[in-house]
């Protein structure tokens, strides 16, 4: 089972990984577009596009969901939304940033399309993250207008470079915490208002993998006086309302590929990646369901 899985996984970072990029890359990133709603139709889950334009490209962000049986069009169940950005910035083929996010997605797919939901899920790739977030601010901007609400927001920004040297794991300026100077840890990052939510996303991740390093940080407001933790699709959501986490395994900070023409599959440290798609795809279940589909 445990080699199906890998393999599997393999299969999607190569699928995957490629520059994706609206103006250089466009039909390698529309191709990635694509091979995600081709995977999840074929995980049976209902999926659709809703195109976003900027300065003239229009690439769609790809929405995946599942509801409890029956309860398709009932807005009063909030959803649980899992999401990652399928965009790259020129020129980097982007395995860490951000395929490895969107392997998360497709294995939250495959290994929870059999569980009865208490709620919702919706699966999102984003577009334009790179672009400036435009992809999920569309998004968040339309859940406002139409008055919908979210049990929370997981959304996953690098998540696949890991390392145990002393002295790999760099920190950014003015961060309110102290963190270790090894690279092995996933960042779990909320604001304020997505306070809760981040502690029981904390406590399902523990005990779906126990042995993945945590470090959870609560920031003030909406992170404005920390750019650096609003680098990606979670800030979107917490300038609509919206409770949301960010999962990282810390980007620059860590990795020395990072929007690099080098960020390519063998950088990648797989047991790493495996981990975290055990902590997302069980904290999911324990959130939304009962079981998990192997």
């Amino acid at each position: 089972m445990a080699s199906t899985r890998r393999a599997r996984i393999l299969r999607h970072l190569n699928a995957l990984i490629g520059e994706r990029h609206h103006e250089t890359s466009a039909p390698t990133l529309l191709k990635a577009a694509g091979y995600l709603q081709a995977e999840w139709n074929r995980c049976g889950w209902t999926t659709k596009r809703e195109s976003v334009r900027v300065d003239g490209h229009a690439v769609p962000n790809v929405l995946a969901a599942r509801h409890p049986p029956g309860r398709n069009l009932d807005r009063r169940l909030a959803p649980l939304l899992v999401g990652a950005h399928y965009d790259t910035v020129a020129g980097s083929p982007g395995a860490d940033d951000n395929a490895s996010g969107l392997v998360v997605l497709l294995e939250v797919a495959e290994r929870l399309k059999d569980i009865a939901l208490s709620r919702p899920v919706w699966l999102v790739a984003f577009c334009f993250e790179e672009q400036g977030l435009h992809g999920s601010v569309a998004f968040a901007a339309r859940l406002k207008a139409e008055r919908r609400s979210l049990t929370g927001a997981i959304i996953l920004e690098c998540v696949g470079y890991a390392s145990d040297e002393q002295g790999s794991q760099h920190t950014p300026a003015a961060l309110p915490i102290p963190v270790p100077k090894t690279g092995n840890f996933l960042g779990l990052v909320g604001n304020e208002a997505s306070s809760a939510f981040l502690a029981s996303v904390g406590r399902c991740m523990r005990q779906s993998a126990p042995s993945l390093p945590l470090v959870p940080l609560t920031i003030p407001g909406k992170g404005e006086a920390l750019p650096d933790v609003r680098r990606s699709d979670h800030a979107a959501l917490w300038d609509h309302g919206f409770p949301a986490v960010m999962l990282t395994d810390t980007a620059n900070f860590r990795n020395p590929h990072y929007h690099r023409p080098t960020d390519e599959l063998d950088t990648l440290n797989l047991d790493f990646l495996e981990q975290v798609i055990d902590a997302v795809t069980g904290t999911v279940g324990l959130l939304v369901g009962q079981g998990l589909h192997e």
